[in-house]
């Protein structure tokens, strides 16, 4: 047995050479596949984000004193959900206990395969190998998508300079209609609030705004919308369903349509809490906030008038936006390249904000 801190309650064990955690390249460049180690006690925070999810936990050392370890579970928010793994499942003030791989460079942090749970319930790889091996497809269920035959076809690529204005403060009507609550959070915003610096999803209905080229693609029972910004996808579900019942908060939230003649209703909820716009007005989310697009589609097919309305309590009347969209060609279409946050941060510490900023 050795001991990476003296003081410290760590179990460590010298893993064979053939571990297949050590082909992973993000996991051996920043722990160590041959040294194991355990870490016990109560939960301080928890950062619930991808693409790691962290665990802060306060370990009692052997002369009293205490200190923060961060527990790093293998996998990504969509993979805990279809295990049942939420934010709420582990709580600050939660005991907890975990093993895995100690971090390379003495650093408090754990790479946490195993996470066990006061209940009982374990969480990570002990649980689930988060790997599918068998066939579970129905052979009986045509799994493929075919297109609708609407009386109106918006399939293609669409350039969204067309009738473009710049996503800040350019909702109707104005003055802003404030309440109390969304005046007191838009005037309280520092530099570095905007979520999109930090390279989160820019979402509903920031990216509405986009000037970035997108496509439609019709699958049948819905549209899949790809925004070229950020990499964005988007599916409009057409065949008549609701939201399930469990269906979290996300960006681009749950989008249902209809055909209104030559008008594409959209309407869209299920919204994390967000930015309106680069300006920093704020937007509810959840059962607060829902959406309604029209996308009028011109005659002659070649242009779309698009105009989407915001239903948010923390506004004394709903917000309207109102953008265009022409038919282009893919020429030239490139893969977004990735969002990074380096310069954000670097603004950040030249500001000396960067530790407050850091969650």
């Amino acid at each position: 047995m050795t001991m990476i801190k003296s003081c410290i309650p760590l179990i460590l064990t010298a893993l064979a050479a053939s571990n297949p955690l050590a082909a992973h390249h993000a996991f051996s460049t920043e722990f160590d596949p041959d040294l194991m180690g355990e870490v016990e006690g109560p939960v301080t925070e928890v950062l619930w984000a991808n693409p790691h999810v962290r665990y802060g936990v306060e370990v009692s050392l052997e002369d009293g004193s205490t200190e923060v370890w961060f527990l790093q579970p293998p996998g990504n928010l969509p993979s805990y959900r279809r295990e049942s793994w939420f934010e709420d499942t582990v709580q600050v003030g939660d005991h907890v206990r975990a093993t895995g791989n100690l971090a390379r460079g003495g650093l408090n942090k754990l790479h946490a395969d195993c996470i066990y749970l006061e209940s009982g319930r374990r969480l990570g790889r002990c649980a689930n190998t988060f790997t599918v091996t068998e066939i579970t497809a129905d052979p009986d269920i045509d799994y493929t998508l075919g297109r609708t035959d609407y009386d109106v076809d918006i399939s293609g690529f669409w350039n969204n300079r067309y009738k473009f204005r710049v996503t800040v403060d350019d909702f109707e009507p104005k003055p802003m209609p404030h309440t109390a609550e969304s005046r007191a959070t838009y005037e309280a915003r520092e530099f570095g609030d905007d979520p999109v610096l930090r390279c989160l999803a820019l979402g509903l209905p920031r990216i509405f705004g986009s000037p970035y080229p997108m496509q439609v693609m019709d699958g049948g029972t819905h549209y899949f919308v790809l925004f070229l910004q950020n990499n964005t996808p988007r599916w409009i579900w057409m065949d008549g369903r609701s939201a399930p019942e469990d269906h979290p908060l996300t960006s681009m939230g749950f989008s249902i349509g209809r055909w209104e003649e030559r008008t594409l209703v959209i309407e869209t909820t299920h919204l994390s809490p967000a930015w309106l716009d680069g300006s920093g007005y704020p937007m509810s989310g959840g059962d607060r906030t829902s959406i309604v697009e029209r996308w009028v589609v011109a005659e002659d097919g070649l242009t779309i008038d698009r105009t989407l309305t915001i239903h948010d309590a923390l506004y004394t009347q709903p917000l309207v936006r109102a953008r265009g969209s022409q038919r282009g060609t893919p020429d030239s279409l490139l893969e977004s390249p990735s969002c990074d946050p380096n310069g954000h941060y670097r603004d950040l510490y030249e500001r000396g904000l960067l530790e407050e900023q850091l969650y």
